[in-house]
């Protein structure tokens, strides 16, 4: 977390209330920014795990099963599954009314001749959390050998590869 979320959390802890901070445009337009990327990957989080348990989502519900994993872990983890489809998140993250520019910085997307189109298709994904349990980025893995066996968020407004950890969020429990 950033320098003034970890003041913001520990003020919270101890009921102090924070001195109110003189407003910085800059600031406020990152820190909305963070919030609509966030937000945009929690919606993206949901759709994975619903999909995964949809018609469309046996092949990748069944390759978990058969990697040794319960549906109760599958749940535990949010597990989900993204379709071959260039679209599909793009689609319901728009009718969610993200807008193009929350949605541009999210990496989610990559930006094609035609226009965005989704990062992962065709994968188990694996959302990544922060230590507050907010998704921040996306492991996706195929259930073939095609390659790359492997695609990671890209950096982010919220993620940085060397500050987040799969699992964090479980690790204070």
């Amino acid at each position: 977390i950033s320098y003034l979320e970890a003041v913001k959390l520990l003020a919270d802890r101890i009921h102090m209330a924070l001195p109110e901070m003189v407003e910085d445009p800059d600031y406020e337009r990152r820190r909305s920014q963070r919030e609509r990327i966030l937000a945009a990957n929690r919606e993206a989080a949901r759709f994975y795990h619903e999909r995964l348990w949809k018609p469309e989502g046996k092949a990748a519900l069944d390759y978990l099963h058969g990697r040794g994993l319960d549906d109760g872990t599958i749940r535990k983890f949010g597990l989900g599954f993204a379709a071959d489809e260039w679209e599909d998140l793009w689609r319901r993250l728009r009718a969610k009314g993200f807008d193009a520019d929350a949605l541009s910085g999210s990496g989610l997307f990559r930006q094609g001749r035609d226009g965005p189109y989704d990062l992962f298709r065709n994968r188990i994904m694996f959302p990544i959390f922060d230590a507050l349990g907010r998704v921040v980025a996306f492991g996706g893995r195929v259930m073939d050998d095609s390659q790359p066996k492997y695609i990671n968020s890209p950096e982010s407004a919220v993620y940085t590869k060397g500050r987040h950890l799969y699992a964090l969020n479980f690790a204070k429990k």
